[in-house]
């Protein structure tokens, strides 16, 4: 009898619950909010891609509650809010429908808070939505009509396909206001949208104030904007109807990404990190104090890699010179002497000329008329006394100024040419000014050559009398020839400024180069392990005396690495010049070279390298290069990426290492040729090997078969496909045409979890090792596609080396003989066989 008691309990309380469902979870399955709903606050609706949802949250440090939509992966991240300025303090509230069709925040007290307020006073039956683009929308349920959306009253965030708006002739705005600060979402002092009136331009306000300024939408990209240049980042579309609404709007991605003006008034472009769960930042507007609104004042340019940044341009003074000193800059510039055509209204300004001014984010309130010839630009403004600068854009036509030039700033490589209008005397004093400046260090240059070179000749004597071998050559050495001048960089390195260790210390640290202590054997010499009295752990890198090249690599290093501090980079702790014997010292890294770890089959590497491991080393060479080509204060090609040059810690994280052959490139340089080829074969680009043209895509090309060999666990220049006379690469490739990858992996790895992983990565290095550099990603992108911030990746074309390069394909039109090819010799071309340090 109890036993049949509790099973009818049983069975009661399962009806009841299994009744309740639809009410408590109706959340879960479905997207729309209809007039039979209450909405509570453990309530939410979700979109129908599940990236979104509508509910009640609470944002970081404040206890208020308020309506929401949110990213549906990060529930504290909110991308539009109802009630930011008038909050609910308990968790009371609810949302309704009101007879008028409206949507109804109301609290505890039945106080409205918030309300779409979007339909007239009379009945009306409507819905409301969550779409799969974040758009809260009401809709009419009779027609279908929208009549009210979230995307039309924004809060602090901007999402694909949402739109800022402008009309030229109402005055009436989209805008998206930022957050009084992370813990307060009622609205902040700052604002963001778009300006159409003359050249749309995005704008950010402080209080109405302007604080940064995109620079001119070309009808592709916003000018201003240099991380725009590149393909992969111009990422918006403008256009405007028959009312004059310029609508701007991010392009809808595949991942999740937004636009957040955050409370200090800086816009941020964050993407959604699968694997860490979080939001990586990759583009924000105001990155340096040159990005901010008028800076240097009227007539000031700004340019981040000068000190100061701000300066007047030719024909201009500070108007207040005490302030300009003192780094108060927002007085700005004025004029030396006044435009003739200024002073005479003399339309023909026959007495002025243009000073051209390269790489510009061109000044605020330009006006605007079509030409596609730059040369009508200039006879219009020089026919017009009130136009004192113009410029030209293939895509914008003409633009000219009549007002002070405000917001003016250079670039490195990229931007507008400007034209500023200066009287002609400034450019001819300019030009008798340089003249009284050559000469003199011409004459001075000479002198000091003829000194030296009389220098040079009393210290060979010297050097015929005393031995080859005395210790002041080598001094000599270090005042004459420490300090160098690379390429275009201007900031000199002395060997002095590094710590300098005696031949006695390391020789007592390496046992006396003992052979029990070689690490490895490169193409300049011989590497050791040491230990200093202090018990610190080193590798020293002692250049070979019978080594024709070793003089210039060793400097060259010593310059690069010098400059270059980074996680995935090997550190240089100091050198040794002392007599015959040049050394430099690196921090020791004891599991190695890659090289070794890779290919050794004996190697305990191979069972601990998983596929994990591998990522996390193909991720961070990536991180290394990416420091090197863009993130570093100089511009720096490797030139000699391979797996021996790259070492691994204690725990597997790769350092690149081995700089000799490494090139630093001038601000404005994007590649350059040689006529010595360095670097070892298989891993050289073929523009490189063939023609000594190399660039950043010489490296993304090593790193593209640097990551074929990772995966694969065979060596690019050992590996042979006799079946089939392919390469390494042109197994990848062949197998990865025909859908068939994972034949191309190392059975070391194969997994099923990480399977698509590992085929993506073939994909991508696929995509680095293409003949044409221009194919090739930046490394920036590569590592975009490693983390799937980029998802859809581009079709990859056949690698050039597909088949075997043997030594009887190169000669004719190559200047290598071909014996040649893959062999220590004196024209630069090596190959180093290392097993770490």
């Amino acid at each position: 009898m109890n036993t049949n008691i509790v099973h009818l309990y049983l069975q009661s309380l399962l009806f009841v619950l299994i009744s309740l469902v639809p009410l408590l979870c109706f959340c879960l399955d479905t997207d729309t909010l209809t007039s039979n709903i209450t909405f509570r606050d453990s309530d939410t609706i979700i979109s129908g891609r599940h990236d979104f949802k509508l509910g009640f949250f609470s944002p970081e440090n404040n206890t208020n509650r308020y309506l929401a939509v949110f990213y549906n992966v990060s529930e504290e991240t909110a991308v539009w809010i109802a009630n930011s300025d008038r909050p609910l303090n308990d968790s009371s509230g609810t949302v309704t429908f009101s007879r008028n069709g409206n949507l109804v925040l109301t609290n505890g007290r039945n106080e409205t808070l918030w309300s779409t307020n979007a339909t007239g006073t009379y009945p009306r039956n409507t819905n409301a939505q969550i779409q799969d683009n974040g758009n809260f929308v009401l809709r009419d349920t009779s027609t279908g009509t929208i009549i009210w959306e979230s995307f039309a009253h924004p809060s602090n965030i901007l999402l694909p396909t949402m739109r800022s708006t402008d009309n030229i002739y109402t005055g009436h705005k989209v805008v998206y206001s930022s957050w009084k600060n992370r813990s307060n979402p009622e609205p902040g002092s700052f604002t963001s949208g778009i300006v159409a009136l003359n050249i749309p331009q995005i704008f950010i306000w402080n209080n109405g104030r302007p604080h940064w300024r995109s620079g001119p939408w070309n009808g592709m990209i916003l000018s201003g904007v240099p991380d725009m240049y590149s393909p992969y980042l111009a990422a918006f579309s403008l256009w405007n109807d028959t009312t004059g609404t310029f609508y701007i709007t991010p392009h809808e991605t595949t991942f999740l990404m937004k636009y957040t003006l955050n409370s200090t008034g800086n816009i941020e472009q964050t993407m959604w990190n699968n694997r860490q769960m979080n939001w990586d930042v990759t583009w924000v507007a105001i990155e340096n104090e040159c990005d901010v609104y008028g800076a240097c004042g009227p007539f000031g340019s700004c340019n981040i890699r000068d000190s100061p940044i701000c300066s007047c341009t030719r024909g201009f003074e500070p108007i207040n010179r005490e302030e300009w000193e003192s780094g108060n800059w927002t007085s700005g510039c004025a004029r030396r002497r006044q435009l003739p055509c200024e002073q005479n209204n003399n339309t023909s300004g026959d007495k002025d000329r243009f000073l051209r001014l390269q790489f510009n984010k061109v000044p605020d309130f330009a006006e605007h008329f079509q030409s596609r010839n730059p040369d009508v630009c200039r006879t219009r403004c020089l026919s017009n006394c009130s136009c004192i600068a113009y410029a030209h854009d293939p895509y914008i036509g003409c633009m000219s100024w009549s007002e002070p030039l405000v917001d003016f700033q250079r670039f490195n490589s990229v931007g507008i040419d400007l034209f500023l209008r200066l009287e002609a005397s400034e450019l001819d004093n300019h030009s008798n000014r340089m003249h009284v400046i050559i000469i003199p260090v011409l004459v001075g240059f000479f002198v000091i050559s003829f000194v030296i070179i009389i220098a040079w000749f009393w210290n060979k004597r010297k050097d015929k009398r005393f031995g080859p071998k005395t210790i002041a050559k080598d001094i000599k050495f270090l005042e004459a020839e420490s300090a160098i001048v690379f390429k275009d960089e201007t900031e000199k390195v002395n060997v002095e400024e590094l710590p300098l260790f005696s031949f006695e210390t390391l020789s007592n640290a390496t046992y006396q180069f003992h052979d029990n202590y070689l690490l490895g054997r490169g193409g300049f010499g011989l590497v050791y392990k040491g230990c200093l009295d202090n018990g610190k752990v080193i590798a020293v890198k002692r250049l070979s005396a019978t080594s024709g090249q070793g003089n210039e690599e060793f400097m060259n290093e010593v310059v690069v690495i010098s400059k270059l501090q980074h996680r995935n980079l090997v550190r240089l702790i100091g050198c040794c010049v002392e007599g015959e014997e040049k050394m430099l010292i690196y921090e020791y890294m004891p599991n190695k070279s890659l090289d070794g770890c890779l290919f050794d089959p004996n190697h305990p590497s191979q069972k601990i390298l998983d596929w994990k491991k591998r990522f996390n080393i193909i991720e961070s060479i990536g991180r290394g290069l990416l420091y090197l080509h863009r993130d570093s204060r100089l511009k720096i090609i490797h030139r000699d990426l391979k797996p021996s040059n790259v070492l691994l810690d204690e725990d597997w994280n790769p350092k690149i290492s081995d700089f000799g052959m490494a090139r630093i490139f001038g601000g404005n340089e994007d590649f350059d040729n040689t006529s010595r080829v360095v670097g070892t074969y298989g891993y050289m680009a073929p523009e490189y090997a063939m023609e000594g043209r190399f660039s950043e895509k010489s490296d993304v090309y090593s790193f593209g078969v640097l990551m074929l060999e990772i995966i694969s666990g065979k060596k690019n220049t050992h590996y042979y496909n006799k079946e089939l006379s392919l390469s390494l690469l042109g197994c990848a490739w062949k197998l990865w045409n025909e859908e068939n990858g994972l034949d191309f992996v190392d059975q070391t790895i194969e997994s099923s979890n990480f399977e698509g992983e590992i085929v993506r990565c073939i994909h991508i290095a696929l995509l680095c090792v293409q003949e044409f550099p221009n194919d090739r990603p930046s490394i920036q992108i590569v590592l975009s596609m490693l983390s799937h911030e980029i998802i859809n990746l581009p079709m990859p074309k056949q690698p050039i080396f597909a088949e075997k390069w043997n030594r009887s394909h190169v000669g004719t039109g190559t200047t290598q003989r071909s014996s040649q090819v893959g062999y220590p010799c004196s024209n630069g071309l090596t190959i180093t066989v290392l097993d770490g340090r």
